[in-house]
């Protein structure tokens, strides 16, 4: 037996040096003539062979075999991988390429050997090819038919980066289904960017009926649409499915769900709707999956099992709005990759996460998370986490950064985390972004370690304080330092930044800072290479001269500081700057000469300084420019609309120019603000000026003493959304086709000498918030009405019309946590807004709101002559804050549908002649906090509750037949205690006698009003008097306004206003 083994191992032996003496001599040498066609193919190409590392070891020297990039069988060439040599060269029908007859498999992919021509159809030679790969070689136009030949392909990739505009690969003819109806052996079809002409479910048909092996199809970019039809499910070796970026605009069919070996799954952006079959997330295969940039695709994720195989997990930009993330994402013990960004998620962070030890890269931004956040400690290999514009609370805790080592990224921004920040965040040592900024952190900073590779911190908008500290140095590394809207203190010297050389972008503004600069003690040519620098608020007192050699800066702030005199000419010499802010200073005078300037700024603030002479006529490419507020005291130069070629918004408001308007102004294609408002502009309205409103968003001429009537020619659409002309002597009727501005939100025609009925055609702009027709000459009937009138209408309160009124009838309490203000956005990309500003009268007071908040709406028809009764529909206009209709001849009884006006703080029905008791409904005004119905024919009792009690008496005086708190028997009314009915008896009045006591009060109120105002006009010590402490009461007007939008205050300023 064991000579018999002996004997098998020495045959054995002898079997494999036969086999070795035979294998040899094949891979050593090639055939010549393959030989000599692969070096004829190489001179053809060209390429760089110092970065080569496969063209350039073919040597004929070599046997070809051992070049590298190929492979042999039996002396003969069967594989050529040549990707990403960066070949230029073109490959053509000519090529000595496609002689290599025994090709099985051929890589050229990464190289630009197609120049945009087509693939050569001679490619249809290589019938042994069972691998071919063309992918991002530049070639372009109709596929070949001659591929279709290639019957033993296993893999075929043409897929190419497409942009639209570009050459691209197209099948039309043949088509996709001409194409693949041999190609019974394909397992990987890859044709990303190919423009496919099937449409509809035609090509998940062709593709199923003709590759019954697919394991592997990618079809992103292909110009595809759905739906998506369950012939697939013919498919069942399928794995991997990569139909993104297509214009599919379906739903997803839950049969994804039944592919056994299904493990990713990439539908991105790809107009996907409807709900999201909850069944494919737990297929127990599935690795991947990417969902993101279908904002119409709802869903919510499933309770996942232990064990999953889940590894990557996008949903970026679908919409999970109100869903919770499970708990049960812990289970997924694989996970490194995971993007629920912009999903809508609530509630809290899973503390389940905790376990996910294989993360790489977590992004939960931009959702509604709250509570605290885990600790990700376990998770060591984690590079980027990013949590930022969330409702994260608490402290971020020393303990849950420390175990981080491979932490690059850490971006926190807004959400409402407080407490101070922990200095191991600092001691990570591959950290090199760190984003902190919009918070409520307090506290000081601490001193910085040496970190070698952090090149990216912000702290920005949280209440940071104490000195900066001096350690910020060390950071060698450091390109963008923000620090702005904290409370630092102390000195910052800013020639220390010479140690930071690769600093490009410095943020300090907002601080309490003493931000100074030494002239004398630094080259300008040491410091490093701005391109953003931002010091608003910093005590400067001077521009700092070394600002003159940052030929790379872009952005500078230098605004609300002390710096005076001239603002120097080398400013617009400064070639890259594209946007300057150096407003509210003390500036005078701008230095000259301002010829063959190089400046190409866009961007130029310089409002509210002390600007002197003429209006400066620079930059000519800028699309921003404000230099109102200033002491600009020249007319408009006729030739300034040169300069506005490209301008989106121009103010010269709050400035002394006079003249006319130059019509050079018009039709410029970009204007969407013009501010002229608030100087001494006579003349006409130019009619190119309103012609040119379908791009003009903001019109502001307030203010001026223009003349004329306004221009009749609104076109058609119109963009106008704001038209201030108040304070001026426009005459004539009112502009027909201002029915055209659907768009309004903010009409103020008041103080001029417009002569009209009342502006019927105002009922279509359904968008109006505020509407200011006072002290015109507007006369005749009313028959429709809008917001905040003062004239003489006469007629009944019309109800058809207040339905219309959709931007007074939106319940805006869910807006309350959205607080905005009525504005136009310029610049979308620079947050840039023009605020409007209006004069409103309320609770009997006139204030100027600088800013007006998106939830502010008034009606006011006072002081008329409306007749009949309030209609009913007045309580579906839920967002109003003020309602007056005193002084009117209405009657009839208070309509109890205006409890249902939560949000009104001012309501005023005084001096009219309602009737009925006071409906029970008011006593949920909760935010009400003034009230007048007096002087009416009210009766009844007083409803009780805690805002109604709150008024006094003199908010039901003059109302005979009411009583009880705060009325009591100690109200004297004409003489006679205030009793309940059932004491006082009744009155009686004839029905058609003579109100001696009505017109003993409209009497009094003539008189004593007379008297008032012409105090208020003849008297300039008591006018000043009045006004002075007109406006310190204006400060407890509004104390629920005050209450609700607490932080948000400060954007509802008040001035006073001279009225006479």
């Amino acid at each position: 037996m064991k000579t018999l083994l002996h004997f098998f191992l020495f045959l054995m032996t002898v079997k494999l040096i036969h086999l070795c003496i035979n294998v040899i001599p094949v891979h050593s040498q090639c055939l010549q003539d393959e030989k000599l066609a692969l070096l004829h193919f190489k001179q053809s190409l060209v390429f760089d062979p110092s970065t080569s590392s496969k063209l350039v070891s073919w040597n004929s020297s070599i046997d070809c075999c051992s070049w590298a990039g190929l492979s042999c069988s039996e002396g003969r060439v069967v594989g050529l991988d040549i990707s990403g040599e960066c070949i230029s060269g073109n490959i053509d029908n000519s090529s000595s390429l496609f002689d290599l007859q025994h090709l099985q498999s051929l890589n050229l992919a990464d190289n630009k050997v197609g120049h945009g021509s087509q693939i050569p159809s001679a490619i249809g030679k290589l019938t042994d090819l069972s691998y071919l790969n063309l992918s991002n070689t530049a070639y372009s136009g109709q596929i070949p038919i001659e591929i279709s030949h290639l019957t033993r392909l296993e893999i075929l990739d043409l897929s190419t980066f497409y942009f639209p505009g570009n050459p691209s690969l197209n099948l039309e003819n043949p088509n996709l289904n001409v194409l693949i109806r041999k190609f019974s052996e394909l397992v990987e079809l890859h044709l990303d960017g190919v423009r496919i002409s099937e449409q509809g479910s035609n090509w998940c048909q062709a593709i199923s009926s003709s590759l019954p092996n697919l394991r592997v199809l990618s079809l992103s970019a292909c110009n595809l649409s759905g739906p998506i039809d369950s012939s697939l499910l013919k498919l069942q070796s399928l794995a991997v499915v990569r139909i993104e970026n297509n214009n599919l605009s379906t739903q997803v069919p839950e049969f994804f769900s039944k592919f056994k070996n299904l493990t990713s799954l990439h539908l991105m952006n790809s107009g996907l709707y409807g709900t999201f079959p909850e069944k494919i997330f737990i297929v127990p295969t599935l690795q991947s999956i990417d969902l993101s940039g279908n904002p119409q695709l709802q869903g919510s994720l499933p309770e996942f099992p232990k064990g999953g195989s889940f590894q990557s997990l996008v949903l970026n930009g679908a919409n999970f709005s109100g869903q919770l993330l499970p708990n049960s994402i812990g289970n997924l013990k694989l996970l490194s990759n995971v993007d629920v960004s912009t999903c809508n998620f609530i509630g809290s962070i899973p503390r389940s996460m905790e376990d996910l030890t294989q993360l790489v890269y977590l992004d939960l931004s931009r959702n509604q998370f709250n509570g605290t956040i885990p600790s990700f400690s376990m998770a060591k290999h984690l590079t980027i986490i990013n949590l930022s514009y969330n409702q994260l609370t608490g402290q971020i805790n020393s303990s849950h950064w420390e175990n981080l080592s491979n932490l690059v990224n850490l971006d926190l921004r807004h959400n409402l985390l407080d407490g101070t920040i922990p200095p191991s965040v600092f001691s990570l040592p591959l950290l090199q972004k760190l984003q902190l900024s919009n918070n409520h952190f307090s506290g000081q900073l601490p001193e910085f370690g040496i970190i070698c590779t952090l090149y990216n911190l912000e702290l920005s908008s949280n209440s940071l304080e104490g000195p900066i500290p001096m350690s910020i140095f060390n950071l060698r590394e450091l390109r963008v330092l923000s620090l702005s809207s904290n409370n630092f203190t102390g000195s910052f010297l800013l020639n220390d930044i010479q140690q930071l050389k690769n600093l490009s972008s410095l943020d300090l503004s907002c601080n309490s800072l003493s931000i100074n600069y030494n002239h004398t003690n630094s080259s300008h040519s040491s410091f490093p290479k701005i391109t953003t620098l931002k010091l608003a608020s910093g005590n400067l007192r001077r521009i700092p001269g070394f600002l003159r050699n940052q030929s790379t800066l872009s952005t500078l702030d230098l605004s609300e500081n002390q710096i005076h005199g001239e603002i120097p000419n080398w400013i617009w010499r400064i070639s890259n700057l594209g946007q300057l802010n150096l407003s509210c200073n003390s500036l005078v005078t701008l230095q000259g000469p301002f010829l063959n300037l190089t400046s190409t700024l866009s961007m130029l603030d310089l409002h509210s300084n002390q600007l002197q002479g003429q209006v400066p006529m620079l930059p000519r490419l800028a699309t921003y420019l404000d230099y109102s507020r200033n002491n600009f005291s020249s007319s408009i130069p006729a030739d300034i609309g040169d300069f506005l070629t490209y301008t989106m918004f121009f103010s010269v408001s709050r400035n002394k120019l006079n003249g006319s308007i130059p019509e050079s102004m018009c039709n410029k294609p970009y204007l969407q603000v013009l501010d002229l408002s608030n100087n001494f502009l006579s003349g006409p309205i130019p009619q190119c000026l309103t012609a040119m409103s379908w791009t003009l968003a903001v019109l502001n001429l307030r203010g001026n003493k223009l003349s004329g009537t306004l221009p009749d020619n609104f076109p058609q659409p119109c963009s106008l959304q704001t038209l201030d002309l108040n304070g001026n002597v426009i005459g004539g009727q009112f502009p027909k086709s201002l029915a055209n501005c659907t768009m309004l939100e903010v009409l103020n025609l008041g103080n001029n000498q417009i002569t009209d009925v009342f502006p019927c055609l105002l009922k279509s702009i359904s968008s109006l918030r505020v509407l200011i027709l006072r002290c015109n000459k507007l006369y005749d009937r009313i028959e429709c009405l809008k917001t905040n009138t003062r004239n003489n209408f006469i007629g009944e309160i019309p109800r058809s019309f207040l339905k219309t009124w959709q931007a007074m009838m939106v319940d805006e309490d869910g807006a309350m946590s959205k607080i905005n203000h009525l504005r136009f956005q310029v610049l979308e990309f620079e947050q840039v807004y023009y605020q409007d500003a209006i004069t409103v009268t309320s609770k009997g007071l006139q204030m100027e709101l600088v800013k007006i908040l998106t939830v502010f709406t008034l009606i006011d028809i006072s002081c008329n002559r409306f007749s009949g009764s309030i209609p009913e529909d007045m309580g579906e206009l839920k967002s109003l804050y003020g309602l007056n209709l005193s002084s009117n001849a209405l009657t009839g009884s208070i309509p109890s549908s205006l409890g249902n006006l939560r949000q009104l703080e001012s309501l005023d029905l005084s001096d009219n002649r309602l009737s009925g008791t006071i409906p029970s409904e008011f006593s949920k005004l909760n935010f009400l906090s003034f009230l007048d119905l007096s002087n009416n024919r009210l009766v009844g009792k007083i409803p009780t509750g805690t805002q109604i009690q709150s008024f006094s008496a003199d908010s039901f005086v003059g109302n005979k037949g009411l009583y009880g708190p705060p009325l009591s028997l100690g109200n004297i009314d004409d003489g006679s205690a205030r009793l309940s009915p059932t004491l006082e008896g009744k009155h009686s009045n004839p029905a058609h006698g003579i109100e001696w006591d009505l017109i003993g009060a409209e009497v009094g109120f003539i008189v004593g009003f007379g008297i008032a105002t012409g105090s208020l006009a003849f008297c300039k010590r008591w006018s000043k008097w009045y006004y002075k402490t007109m406006y310190k009461m204006l400060g407890k007007i509004f104390p629920q306004l005050e209450e609700r939008f607490g932080p948000h205050r400060r954007h509802v300023h008040i001035h006073q206003s001279w009225t006479g």
